[in-house]
Parts: C-alpha cells; sequence; structure tokens
C-alpha cells in the first residue's frame, strides 16, 4: 500500500525539518522565515524532470543528492551561504514506498554535509513523469551577493575545477556506464564549490555556475555586464578520465566547452585581485585556472583553438527551449 499525502510528509519529510521552529512542523500553508539583521536572503530554485534532467533508472538516493547539490550551486554562484530549502514534489502513480525512503534518505545525507535543512515545500500526484522542484535560501552580508552584471573588460577569468566531464558521463552513463565510472560520477554527483563562493564574495567581479556548459555561462556574465570575453582552449582545465575518454572517440575538447551539468563556478576577477582569488582558492582547497580575458564590445565569448583560430560557436550550450 502507497504512503498517503500526509503519511509522507509526516513520517519522511518533517524529520528532515530537524525540529526547526521556522518549519512550523509542516503542519502549516507556509513556513515563517525571520530577516537576519545585516544580511540579505538569496533564493534560487531549480526543477529536474525525469528522462530530461536524469535517467529514472539511477539511485534514488542519488536523485535526490543531485537535486539538492545542483541548487546549492546557484546559491555558491552567489557568494552566499545556504541555510535551508523548500521541495515540490510531483509523484507518478506508482512511486513506491522504498523510492520515496531512499530518496529522503539521500536528502538527510547532503542535508547534514551541506548545512542545510526543510522548511516547507508540496507534494502531488501527476500522470506525466516523476517533476522534483528545489527552491533554496542563502545568505550573504546585505549588498555583497556577487552578481552577474558588475563585470568590466580587463577582468581576468577563471573556473574551478575541470570542465566536461559531466557531459561525458551522462553520455557514458546512457550507454550503461555505472556509477564506478568517474565521469558519471561527476554527473550523478556535482561537487558545489559552496566554499569557494564565499571565499570569493569581495573579490570576484561576477560569477556564475555552469549548468548550461562554459562557454554558455560565461556569455550569461558577458550578457548582463555588456562586455566580451576571450578565451585559449588549450588553457581550459580539463580531467585525465576526460582526455582518455576524448581520445578514445577521436574527437577534440572542444565540445567539452559547451557541454552542461559541470556545476563549477565561471567567475571574472579585476587583475590587481588575481593573487586574492588564489589565495581564496587555497583556502577554500578548490582547484581554479585563468582561462581568458574580458574586453570591450559585444556580448561575444571567443575561444582560440589549437590551431590559432578564432572560434565562436553557434550554440554555446545547453538549450532548454
Amino acid at each position: 500500500m502507497q504512503r498517503g499525502e500526509f503519511d509522507l510528509i509526516a513520517a519522511l519529510l518533517s524529520p528532515l525539518t530537524g525540529g526547526d521552529d521556522r518549519a512550523l512542523g509542516l503542519l502549516d500553508d507556509a513556513a515563517v522565515i525571520p530577516q537576519k539583521t545585516g544580511f540579505d536572503t538569496v533564493v534560487s530554485t531549480d526543477t529536474l524532470v525525469a528522462d530530461v534532467h536524469f535517467l529514472m533508472s539511477e539511485p534514488p538516493d542519488v536523485i535526490a543528492r543531485r537535486l539538492l547539490r545542483v541548487n546549492l550551486s546557484d546559491i555558491a554562484a552567489m557568494g552566499a551561504e545556504p541555510f535551508a530549502y523548500f521541495l515540490n514534489l510531483s509523484l507518478p502513480t506508482g512511486t513506491t514506498d522504498e523510492w520515496l525512503e531512499g530518496f529522503a534518505g539521500g536528502l538527510q545525507i547532503d542535508q547534514q554535509q551541506f548545512g542545510l535543512l526543510l522548511l516547507g515545500g508540496d507534494t502531488t500526484r501527476t500522470p506525466g513523469p516523476l517533476v522534483l522542484s528545489v527552491t533554496i535560501f542563502g545568505e550573504a552580508p546585505t549588498g555583497h551577493a556577487v552578481r552577474r552584471g558588475t563585470a568590466r573588460p580587463g577582468d581576468l577569468v577563471f573556473v574551478s575545477g575541470t570542465i566536461g566531464d559531466a557531459g561525458l558521463g551522462l553520455a557514458r552513463m546512457r550507454d550503461g556506464a555505472g556509477a564506478g565510472d568517474p565521469l558519471v560520477q561527476r554527473y550523478q554527483l556535482p561537487e558545489p564549490r559552496s566554499a569557494l563562493g564565499v571565499s570569493l564574495r569581495d573579490i570576484a567581479s561576477a560569477m556564475a555556475d555552469v549548468s548550461d556548459g562554459l562557454l554558455a555561462d560565461l556569455g550569461h556574465i558577458c550578457t548582463a555586464s555588456g562586455v566580451g570575453a576571450r578565451l585559449s582552449a588549450s588553457g581550459i582545465p580539463v580531467s585525465d578520465a576526460a582526455r582518455s575518454a576524448i581520445g578514445a572517440k577521436g574527437d577534440g575538447p572542444f565540445g567539452l566547452l559547451t557541454s552542461g551539468d559541470d556545476y563549477e563556478l565561471v567567475f571574472t576577477v579585476p587583475p590587481e585581485r588575481a593573487q586574492a582569488a588564489r589565495e581564496a582558492a587555497e583556502t577554500a582547497a578548490t582547484r581554479i585556472t585563468e582561462i581568458g580575458r574580458l574586453e570591450a564590445g559585444s556580448a561575444v565569448v571567443t575561444v582560440r583553438d589549437d590551431a590559432g583560430n578564432d572560434v565562436t560557436p553557434d550554440i554555446p550550450g545547453y538549450r532548454h527551449f
């Protein structure tokens, strides 16, 4: 017998509030979140749809952790610290108690790792695919959240971690590779750069997370700031696993720049703050790489390939529509 809505909330979701008074026991129509003096509340939301953003064949705990992490990445990109989230579940008929228990267990794991609590949400039935949505809340000192529209020509462009792993991991997973594959792991459980984002709060001039692809998300910074960017393909950080995968396929690394789901941070820094950015990354125990520079002009990201040609891709990354 499947759990009813209120049994699901009482048995599996209420424990995720940790007894926090702001959640009101998940018994009211809304939570009550007092504003913290001297801080701005930073809010973001993301929706994942089965067989669009994840595969139903994946374990439910992994799906839950990915759901939280892609939202945590948005908060990191603003230089904010996360503290709570709301969860909306649209569950297809036939969703089993076992699946729901595994899903709730995955949420609990990452709540503990990232210091989060569930404060509310909604549950519904749907005849369509499973749809999962999180609205996440973070805090940053008033006026200090990092935005996309404050970069300037001459700023240096940096990116954290390595690029292209997740796109390769999704392709390998669809071909039957399991969770032991390091590229599949990068797709299923991205590492939100929360500590780095906070460390860069008063250093970066603009920042975004790499969800749709490095070129696309840097392009969003360029559009918001009214600048262009010039990168070198040879300078993009690529993992050994990704190099091996693209070598086996006979492809060059350029496609890695337009694949999504890495959830790294791409950010810009005035040259005089570059050393401070490197020191912040060291403090956050996260690798960063300088990959280019912003320039005056239209909001276009140009990449110089290994042959010395300047390329501007027609499709810089994943498009939802």
